[in-house]
């Protein structure tokens, strides 16, 4: 019933940018906020960015002054720019959107996933 998708992840070398997106969709009554991950081969999963729905945000200290998260209410969808990217920055990109979920017996809030996009940043 919620579905959340990202796009514009692929292979760019350092110190290029990229703008992956994330749309949430289906039968939404608001979404709080949204998320953006990354998991590394062999590292764990990190919490990249984060934007409420007022426009609050929150970067990890490895992507502070290189990434930059915006949202776009009226169309469901986040925007996270990467600049500068870095070798270390390759990882799969999963955003997480926490909405309130409309079904058949009233609402529920939950934290939906998307299936994620790979970013490789390489010379």
């Amino acid at each position: 019933q919620v579905q959340v998708m990202e796009s514009g992840g692929g292979l760019v070398q350092p110190g290029e940018s990229l703008r992956l997106s994330c749309a949430a969709s289906g039968a939404i009554g608001s979404i709080n906020a949204m998320e953006w991950y990354r998991q590394a081969p062999g590292k764990g999963r990190e919490l990249v960015a984060k934007i409420t729905k007022g426009g609050t945000t929150t970067y990890s200290d490895s992507v502070k002054g290189r990434f930059i998260v915006s949202r776009d209410n009226a169309k469901g969808t986040s925007y996270l720019q990467m600049n500068s990217l870095k070798p270390e920055d390759t990882a799969v990109y999963t955003c997480a959107a926490d909405v309130t979920h409309w079904e058949d017996s009233g609402v529920v809030a939950l934290r939906a996933w998307g299936q994620g996009t790979q970013v490789t940043v390489s010379p």
